[in-house]
């Protein structure tokens, strides 16, 4: 059975420069996804036309769009792109240039030209959960998000901020801790019969 092999990261979105290529539909789905889980992100978008919907959300973020076509210049800076253009070639030459100055690349609906996935994401006051389907599957990890969502309690982020104060105080080696912070923890585990 084939595994998924990914790494799953979480990056501080507001300390390095991205790049969202495209300015329809699918830059806009990329860019809402983006903001919802990190609002102050350092994103702008370069497209030639932007949609309304995409144009009203930037407003509403202050996320610079840039009209111009692209061009191989626009990735100086950047740490990581989204090529989410309606041209199959054109997204391909922002993979080939963005591979060669070593920046991360994601090419929408194009996993051949991908260094990582957006997964899906639950988000809860301080508690986020990635979910990934290896990019076999984005309306799995849309279900599997949804059903997380109601799962997880309104008042997991008040857990997290006790389980936060008890980690301070507790005194001791790191395995001491791990062990206080285990003992805690055991009874939010589901235990089956």
């Amino acid at each position: 059975m084939e595994t998924n092999q990914l790494y799953p990261v979480f990056l501080k979105m507001d300390q390095f420069e991205i790049l969202i290529v495209g300015g329809g539909a699918v830059a806009l789905e990329k860019l809402s996804f983006m903001l919802k889980s990190s609002p102050n992100a350092r994103v702008s978008v370069l497209s030639k036309d932007f949609n309304t919907a995409l144009t009203d959300l930037a407003a509403k973020h202050k996320v610079p769009l840039l009209r111009e076509s692209y061009t191989p210049p626009a990735l100086k800076g950047k740490k990581l792109v989204i090529a989410a253009t309606d041209h199959p070639k054109v997204n391909q030459q922002i993979y080939q240039d963005a591979q060669a100055r070593n920046i991360l690349v994601n090419v929408a609906d194009t996993p051949d030209f991908c260094d990582f996935y957006l997964g899906g994401i639950v988000s809860k006051g301080q508690v986020k959960i990635a979910i990934s389907t290896n990019g076999k599957s984005p309306t799995l990890a849309k279900r599997l998000r949804q059903f997380l969502e109601e799962l997880l309690p309104e008042n997991i982020n008040d857990l997290a901020e006790n389980l936060h104060r008890v980690r301070k105080n507790i005194q001791g080696d790191f395995k001491e801790k791990v062990d206080r912070l285990n003992q805690l923890t055991q009874g939010m585990l589901i235990n089956k019969p």
